[in-house]
C-alpha cells in the first residue's frame, strides 16, 4: 500500500541535480535525479521543522551556488558548525547528504585508481572557524555559500504550549495526540509552502 503522506509534501519545492556517478553507471537517464521532500521524510523517518529547514537550506544553498544551472551532485563540500552528536545536527546532515551526495568518512571512495566520483570526506562536522549553521562549497569553482536558520517567523501556535508536554510525556488522549500531530505538520507546511522563499527563515550569505 502506498505511503499516505500529508498532501502538502507534494507541493514542497523539489531539487533536481546532475549526478555524474548515476550517469556513469546508468542509474538515471542523463544522470538527472529529482529529489522531493518526501524523499527526505523517508530517509529521516519523520517530518519535522528540522527536516524542513535542512531541505530549505540545501535548496537555497544550491540556488546561490549554481543559479539557473543544474547543480552537480558529488561536487559539493558541506560543512556544519556543530559536532555530529549535537542536538539535531545528525538529522540535518543526513538530508544534506541525501541531496548533495557529500558524505563523511563512510562515503563512497570512488572508482578506479583516480577515485572518480568519490564522495568521501565531503561532509564535515564542527568545521573550523564556522559561524554559519551550514556552508556549501562548489569543488570546481570553490565558491561558498553560508546558510543560517531562524524559525521565529513561523512560531508554534499557543495551543501547543499545553498539547506538546502532554504528547511528549505520553499523557495525551487520542484526540489530543491527533491535534498535536496536525499542528506539528501545519508548522512544517508553513515553512515549506508559505515561507519557502522567506529570507527571514533561511539566511543566505556568500560573504
Amino acid at each position: 500500500m502506498p505511503t499516505q503522506f500529508p498532501e502538502f509534501f507534494a507541493a514542497a519545492p523539489r531539487i533536481t541535480l546532475y549526478d555524474p556517478l548515476a550517469a556513469f553507471l546508468g542509474s538515471a537517464a542523463d544522470g538527472l535525479i529529482e529529489y522531493r521532500y518526501s524523499d527526505a521524510v523517508r530517509l529521516a523517518g519523520h517530518s519535522c521543522p528540522t527536516v524542513a529547514a535542512a531541505w530549505l537550506m540545501t535548496l537555497h544553498g544550491l540556488r546561490a551556488l549554481y543559479g539557473e544551472a543544474t547543480p552537480e551532485r558529488g561536487q559539493i563540500t558541506a560543512r556544519l558548525r556543530e559536532t555530529r552528536d549535537s542536538g539535531t545536527t545528525g538529522v540535518t546532515a543526513s538530508i544534506v547528504q541525501l541531496v548533495t551526495g557529500a558524505a563523511a568518512e563512510t562515503g563512497f571512495h570512488g572508482i578506479g585508481p583516480k577515485r572518480r566520483f568519490s564522495r568521501y570526506q565531503l561532509l564535515q562536522f564542527a568545521a573550523q572557524n564556522q559561524t554559519a549553521a551550514l556552508s556549501l562549497t562548489r569543488r570546481d569553482t570553490e565558491q561558498t555559500v553560508h546558510l543560517d536558520l531562524d524559525t521565529s517567523c513561523v512560531p508554534w501556535p499557543a495551543e501547543m504550549q499545553t498539547l506538546m508536554p502532554r504528547a511528549v510525556s505520553g499523557q495525551a488522549s487520542p484526540a489530543e495526540h491527533q491535534r498535536f500531530a496536525e499542528l506539528w505538520q501545519e508548522r512544517v507546511r508553513q515553512m515549506l509552502i508559505e515561507h519557502a522563499e522567506d529570507a527571514r527563515l533561511i539566511h543566505v550569505s556568500t560573504a
